[in-house]
């Protein structure tokens, strides 16, 4: 142990200060947040508007994602472990994209949780709503079987 000119044992050094950051646990207004990374968007209000439109557009594509039309003609269109190889795939995206928006939401912003919302609503009128589509689709088979209330 060093011992100073006195005889004393010298203080170890000071740990290097770590900036604390704050989480929020209620939902708040600002443009200072991050959503998914460390530091994205951070402070800056053009990457704050890059975030905001990003999660729209993953909701857009969750709703997509969920036409069931599209996936009922990927699987006409396929020999069946092809087909079922295929929807697994694209399940797994389905998947991966809700939970992106899960811990996106997990920022607690209030303007990533109106994107994300607004986004769930656009996906749903241009897809499921029948603006961009022939209306609501039907039922696939395997949804038919497991109903309690049909056949």
């Amino acid at each position: 142990m060093d011992m100073g000119g006195n005889g004393m044992a010298m203080p170890p050094p000071p740990a290097p200060v770590k900036k604390a950051r704050y989480m929020h646990m209620t939902f708040f207004w600002g443009k200072n947040t991050e959503v998914l990374f460390t530091l994205w968007p951070g402070a800056r209000g053009g990457m704050y508007a890059l975030a905001i439109l990003f999660m729209f557009a993953l909701a857009v594509l969750l709703e997509f994602r969920g036409y069931r039309v599209l996936e009922a003609r990927l699987a006409r269109r396929r020999a069946p472990p092809a087909a079922a190889a295929l929807r697994t795939a694209v399940h797994a995206v389905r998947v991966g994209v809700a939970y992106l928006i899960m811990l996106a939401l997990m920022s607690f912003n209030g303007g990533v949780f109106l994107a994300i919302v607004a986004g769930h609503a656009a996906g749903f009128l241009a897809f499921r709503a029948g603006l961009c589509g022939g209306g609501p689709a039907p039922p696939l088979e395997e949804d038919r079987k497991n109903d309690p209330v049909c056949c």
